[in-house]
């Protein structure tokens, strides 16, 4: 499956769109971002994008996380909206931490109303409850039942 243009949406919402790298909100320092929240070698302080790379860093992205959150569901019953929401959380958390989570196991059985509830388990950072984290987690949670 690919992510469609509202599952790009919410992602973008919560990310934003940063085109100078900053430090990780929870740790002050690294994981270095920038453009929709890309990590990785090379990003640290003073580097600089243009939109055009933010868009094709973003579009590479979300092409390898739908992948890897593809081959993680095999071929349970996914809804667009279940897998769009699914792809926004390993996004965020990691596609390593997705594929331990009890939400996926839950979704691979098949228990999409207890799947949907672990989405609010995932909204500390550093040990922290984070709000924004807090506010993305129920809106995932609303995409994967389909109310979004």
């Amino acid at each position: 499956m690919n992510v469609d243009a509202s599952g790009e949406r919410l992602i973008k919402s919560f990310e934003g769109c940063k085109l100078a790298a900053y430090p990780d909100p929870a740790t002050g320092g690294d994981p270095w971002t920038i453009g929709y929240g890309a990590t990785g070698p090379g990003i640290k302080k003073g580097v600089i994008w243009t939109q055009a790379e933010a868009d094709a860093r973003f579009t590479q992205d979300i092409a390898k996380f739908a992948a890897k959150v593809s081959t993680l569901i095999g071929a349970t019953p996914t809804t667009q909206n279940q897998f769009n929401a699914m792809v926004s959380l390993a996004y965020n958390i990691g596609t390593g931490n997705f594929g331990n989570s009890t939400l996926l196991r839950l979704h691979k059985a098949k228990d999409y109303a207890r799947a949907a509830d672990q989405f609010g388990k995932w909204n500390k950072a550093a040990g922290r409850v984070m709000t924004g984290l807090t506010r993305r987690r129920a809106a995932e949670a609303k995409m994967y039942r389909g109310q979004a």
